[in-house]
């Protein structure tokens, strides 16, 4: 609750101040950049209600295609209610020892979940979003390799991961090398395999389906992954993955991407829900 300062008060701080008036907090600025606006008398929160509602009437409605890694859909109406139940939500912070069984239960369900659309073994209980779960999976097919200083992107990764990516590897000092797509929209395999050969890439990383909206074809790329002993990470759209082929199933060490699109409204850009799957001998 907000309880502004009394009259005694305000005057009380301005004499300690020796100041005569509130205005004079401002002196320092220009009075041609000082707006004075004309504010109508206060209204009731039914009356706020009422004028807003009114203003949102005006608005035309027109269908989202907007992107760039959060995307709106819908969620049925059934999932709040399910939400609210106090099995998942409490005012109580789920510490690992006094964890209810129903935020137990929920990990499980959707641990499941993530393993079956990624076609991996195992996958945890969610990261800070889709681009810090790729950080950290570029970090883990690092430490797998063992040895080399480059990481190779496909051009067909969203720009915001990628830039994730690099902010996370300025410490490791490795070399990022961006792999572009064909005129066809898809990964240039001839260029991917000249970053490989040299043996200095620890990590191989391709959108599917990529940026521009094209199937990439894992298995080619994958199994160049494995000549070179390079883990292939996959960053998924967890929709799609529900009728395209699995990454595990087409050879990625790693699966990460967004979970904002399976139930997560939209708010300012995050963060949602990054998921991160891997195959048991990782």
């Amino acid at each position: 609750m907000y309880i502004p300062h009394s009259e005694d008060e305000t005057q009380r701080i301005l004499r300690q101040l020796g100041l005569e008036r509130l205005e004079d907090l401002f002196s320092h600025i220009d009075a041609s950049l000082l707006s004075r606006p004309e504010l109508p008398e206060p209204r009731s929160e039914e009356d706020l209600r009422r004028y807003f509602r009114d203003l949102s009437g005006r608005n035309t409605s027109l269908i989202s295609f907007a992107g760039f890694g959060a995307y709106d859909r819908i969620i049925p109406s059934a999932i709040w209610q399910i939400l609210s139940r106090g099995e998942f939500l409490t005012a109580y912070t789920p510490y690992q020892p006094e964890a209810s069984q129903g935020t137990l239960q929920a990990l499980f369900e959707y641990q499941t979940l993530i393993c079956e659309l990624t076609g991996m073994e195992v996958a945890n209980a969610s990261m800070y979003d889709g681009a810090s779960a790729l950080a950290e999976a570029v970090l883990m097919a690092r430490a797998i390799r063992g040895r080399g200083k480059r990481v190779v992107l496909s051009e067909g990764i969203n720009p915001l991961y990628r830039e994730v990516v690099k902010t996370y590897l300025i410490g490791y000092e490795d070399e990022i090398s961006l792999c572009p797509l064909t005129e066809e929209g898809y990964t240039d395999s001839e260029r991917l395999e000249s970053f490989l050969r040299d043996g200095e890439a620890h990590a191989l990383v391709v959108q599917y389906p990529n940026f521009m909206g094209y199937v990439e074809p894992l298995t080619v790329l994958s199994e160049m992954a494995r000549r070179y002993e390079v883990p292939l990470v996959v960053v998924a759209d967890s929709v799609a993955l529900s009728i395209l082929r699995s990454p595990g199933e087409l050879g990625a060490d790693i699966v990460v991407g967004e979970g904002q699109q399976m139930g997560v409204p939209l708010n300012f850009g995050g963060p949602y829900a990054g998921f991160f799957a891997t195959r048991m001998e990782y």
